[in-house]
């Protein structure tokens, strides 16, 4: 027993400070659906729809203390692969205002770009879903964002952007 105290009298690694985080409000910041075959009236025919989906992510402090406001962009284009014309474009900035303690302030922005939106976009996969079938398509789920992957492809490009800068200008 004596052994145990002793043990537990010795020094220890500093113990990681408690990650807090709770979902304070989520919003529609802006959304736009355009069913360009109904507003064209093209005919239904040979469709074979090609869909992209272009994401960006915006962060922020607010004025609170430990909250913060993360915003997605979505841009879902769906052309016809016969003839590229657009069957419809829909825009979509969800946010979500996040309360975060515990995090270090070197990897709060990660975490804002990385956990953050992967608590927010099974409400974003909806949101599209529910107004691609009401716009008079199927219901699109859209594939599960990489978010890390997406953070890693940014600070890539900004290391490149920052390489291919001529030397000795000012910023």
């Amino acid at each position: 027993m004596a052994e145990e105290n002793g043990a537990a009298a010795q020094p220890q690694a500093q113990p990681q400070p408690q990650i807090k985080m709770q979902v304070l409000a989520q919003f529609i910041r802006d959304m736009s659906f355009e069913n360009a075959v109904a507003q064209k009236g093209l005919n239904g025919g040979e469709v074979q729809p090609d869909i992209q989906v272009a994401v960006s992510l915006d962060a922020r402090k607010r004025t609170q203390d430990h909250q913060f406001e993360v915003i997605q962009k979505f841009r879902v284009t769906s052309k016809n692969k016969a003839n590229g014309e657009t069957l419809f474009l829909l825009e979509l900035d969800y946010g979500g205002v996040f309360h975060i303690e515990g995090v270090p302030d070197d990897q709060i922005h990660p975490f804002l770009m990385i956990e953050c939106p992967r608590l927010l976009f099974p409400f974003i996969r909806r949101i599209v879903s529910d107004v691609t079938r009401d716009g008079g398509f199927p219901p699109l789920n859209i594939d599960t964002v990489d978010y890390l992957s997406l953070y890693r492809q940014e600070l890539a490009r900004r290391s490149q952007a920052t390489a291919a800068a001529p030397q000795g200008q000012p910023n």
